[in-house]
């Protein structure tokens, strides 16, 4: 007699689940550190707009690790990047505004993230604990087959 072979199947059905819910919360959890990065280089480009002054020596890249020193001619006009290959020269307010926009973005884009990751937790508790029971049954299933019949 073969001892829980549907029940087994079920079994590994399961384990192969909660595989895949694990590796999504893995591939989540790493969006949600990709912007985290992105909002403390927002930070820093937000510090640097407003602390830097006109005639101030910064380091520009170049690409490829490479920098070059050059003074900044005007601070009162900032390029900032708007999204889809654009950029727009705004006064140092704006540009703080702009960039502060796009940080909320980040911050709201985060909760997304950091809900779908709950969502799949609550999932992976519910398939964890059908693999439990499931696993329990087929003990009993196989200690009464090892009982001798009375």
């Amino acid at each position: 007699m073969n001892a829980g072979g549907p029940g087994r199947q079920q079994l590994e059905q399961l384990s192969a689940q909660l595989q895949e819910i694990e590796q999504g919360i893995q591939a989540l959890q790493s969006e949600v550190e990709t912007q985290r990065d992105r909002q403390s280089e927002i930070d820093e480009a937000i510090e640097a707009v407003e602390t830097l002054e006109t005639e101030a020596t910064v380091q520009v890249p170049l690409g490829g690790g490479a920098y070059v020193r050059a003074a900044v001619q005007n601070i009162d006009e900032v390029i900032v990047e708007l999204g889809g290959g654009y950029a727009a020269e705004q006064p140092q307010d704006d540009a703080v505004d702009t960039l502060e926009g796009k940080k909320e973005a980040l911050d709201d884009r985060i909760d997304e993230l950091t809900g779908e990751i709950a969502e799949l937790e609550t999932e992976r508790e519910q398939v964890e604990r059908e693999a439990q029971h499931l696993q329990q049954q087929l003990q009993q299933q196989v200690q009464q087959q090892l009982q001798p019949d009375e």
